[in-house]
């Protein structure tokens, strides 16, 4: 930031009279890979500081516009609008009974948006031609991968704070659509889910959607990710929603947690971290991960979970020492009666058996765990119920 200042300082006048004359051109973004939950790459646009301060100043004058006027079924990158809303509404509408889900998955979204169709959608609310300059220029300005710019004919990239204001005023459309049919959905960015009463109303919703998206917005319906269904085989926001609208987490982010977890403690990694920096490091990912997940009905789920945790840092701890007489001297002064310490010590088996040996357990208790200052999922998640 502070290097920004510094350049505005000096290039304060120069940037507002490029802005008001049409001068002003964005620089390529920096194109960046994250893997996705589900497989696969999502494609991160970077804007250069200075480009993205012109998006930041665009969506502060966007936002009050705009904003209001979009659906109550809206809930991504919106103020005062979570995540939690959009589950807590689908929760009621699968409670009234409507338990079977149209669940639309739009391929590659941000990378395929029409820009001829978002700013004709934009031109019908902002009149001043200057910015709508601007912003076409901002969704046109090239991606740099490894040193070479490549040329953008479509998408608006994530990673912008301007792209996802775009993102909900082109689907907004759709938004209009099914509140015109009378539908009761949840949209939170590109992620939509129509719930019905019927397999057969589902079917017919799907059909008509998809045409009315690929048609009207030039978008493209990912026929192998979208579905009808009863709403329990499918996952919305990372939960999943049983009969009577209970929330669940659904299987598909409780296998992420564990796939995040495992990278944390993996047993080569003790070789070289301590113990303690990696209950830190577990700590920071489990405080965050229970508290989105606080309104799941979980508490068995987070139970074994814990304990697959302790696990794997007894095995860690076990390996840090080393087999023989370092095992066995720190099982016992933990406790541990010297000839069962000297015989796990001694064993043979694997680090993962030796970690759910009764020794082990013995040893490294969960008060031990407490004592480590390690968080405890369910503790954690039964204080974010009161």
């Amino acid at each position: 930031m502070g290097e920004l200042g510094a350049w505005l300082a000096a290039h304060k006048e120069e940037l507002v009279k490029g802005l008001l004359d049409g001068s002003y051109r964005p620089r390529a973004v920096r194109g960046v890979e994250i893997p996705k939950p589900g497989g696969g790459v999502r494609q991160l646009g970077i804007p250069t500081v200075v480009d993205r301060l012109v998006q930041q100043a665009i969506l502060q004058v966007l936002d009050p516009l705009l904003d209001p006027t979009f659906s109550e079924s809206s809930y991504g990158f919106r103020p005062g609008r979570s995540a939690h809303q959009a589950l807590r509404k689908a929760s009621e509408y699968v409670a009234e009974g409507y338990s079977i889900v149209v669940d639309m998955d739009l391929e590659k979204f941000f990378d395929r948006v029409n820009h001829d169709v978002l700013m004709g959608r934009l031109a019908r609310r902002i009149t001043d031609k200057r910015l709508l300059r601007i912003i076409r220029r901002l969704l046109e300005a090239g991606i740099m991968k490894q040193g070479v710019v490549i040329e953008r004919y479509e998408g608006t990239p994530q990673g912008g704070p301007l792209s996802p204001c775009l993102a909900n005023l082109l689907l907004d459309e759709v938004d209009k659509e099914l509140e015109r049919r009378g539908h009761r959905f949840c949209r939170y960015a590109d992620d939509l889910n129509v719930y019905v009463r019927s397999k057969v109303a589902g079917e017919r919703v799907m059909a008509s959607l998809t045409r009315f998206v690929e048609k009207r917005l030039r978008l493209r319906v990912n026929r192998t990710k979208s579905a009808v269904a009863y709403v329990g085989e499918r996952k919305f926001l990372g939960y999943r929603l049983l009969a009577g609208g209970r929330l669940t987490i659904a299987p598909a982010s409780l296998r992420r947690a564990k796939e995040r977890i495992c990278g944390i403690t993996r047993r080569n990694r003790g070789i070289s971290i301590s113990l303690e920096r990696m209950i830190s490091e577990l700590n920071s990912f489990l405080t965050g991960w229970v508290t989105y997940f606080r309104y799941a009905s979980a508490k068995s789920h987070l139970q074994r979970l814990d304990e697959w945790i302790r696990r794997k840092l007894r095995c860690v701890r076990l390996k840090q020492r080393k087999r023989g007489r370092s095992i066995t001297v720190f099982l016992v002064s933990l406790g541990v009666p010297q000839w069962r310490a000297r015989k796990l010590g001694g064993s043979g088996r694997g680090w993962w058996r030796m970690a759910g040996s009764p020794q082990a357990t013995e040893a490294m208790t969960v008060q031990w765990f407490r004592d480590q200052k390690l968080v405890s999922l369910t503790e954690r998640y039964l204080t974010l119920q009161h």
